[in-house]
């Protein structure tokens, strides 16, 4: 039972916890109107549209142009993170992750940077918060896809509105931020301050 209770309390789903709302700037941006996926299922990144599930298949894949102030450490991480499948308080790349063990580990390797394995707590332990507007590279972007108000998912921002998540129905994936299901989902931005 006390194991049962420990995976409850390290999902990415929790939603138990209510994190206030610091700096919500909900940004009114222009919904990308492409949505081929538009069911309502609960699981994460189901909606989107476009090449690759709404973004680019240079977005998709990480192949994109890195130029000098980018950290390629960051991307060539999270490439290899892409396509991990979703699996419930795992945080294994190749073998299975939910979205804040994919988060944790990537922290870990890329900035040497311990924080926590839930997604509401690594943004009321780990961050400060951040304006949409003023996102960049390695900031976390959180998202309300449980319904109740509170932080239940989160990513990692890159550039151009892009993110790396873990999808619980397409595993670790980009996404971007206009797209309508995202847009109305984002919650808040933080950025990781050691403590």
């Amino acid at each position: 039972m006390s194991l049962l209770m420990l995976f409850s309390a390290t999902s990415c789903n929790t939603t138990k916890e209510n994190v206030s709302r610091r700096s919500t700037h909900r940004h009114e941006n222009t919904v990308s109107r492409n949505t081929r996926h538009k069911d309502s299922s609960k699981h994460h990144g189901t909606h989107g549209g476009g090449t690759s599930h709404g973004v680019s298949e240079e977005w998709a894949s990480l192949t994109i142009h890195l130029g000098h102030g980018d950290n390629k450490q960051l991307y060539k991480e999270l490439k290899r993170w892409l396509g991990t499948p979703y699996k419930h308080a795992a945080s294994e790349c190749g073998t299975g992750t939910d979205c804040s063990g994919m988060v944790m580990e990537v922290y870990r390797t890329v900035y040497d940077k311990k924080i926590e394995r839930n997604s509401a707590r690594i943004y009321e332990r780990n961050c400060q918060p951040v304006d949409r507007d003023d996102l960049r590279e390695g900031d976390l972007v959180f998202f309300d896809t449980s319904g109740n108000g509170g932080i239940s998912h989160v990513g990692i921002y890159l550039k151009e509105n892009k993110f790396v998540h873990t999808s619980s129905s397409r595993g670790v994936m980009v996404s971007d931020l206009n797209q309508r299901y995202w847009n109305t989902r984002y919650h808040c931005g933080g950025r990781v301050i050691t403590k």
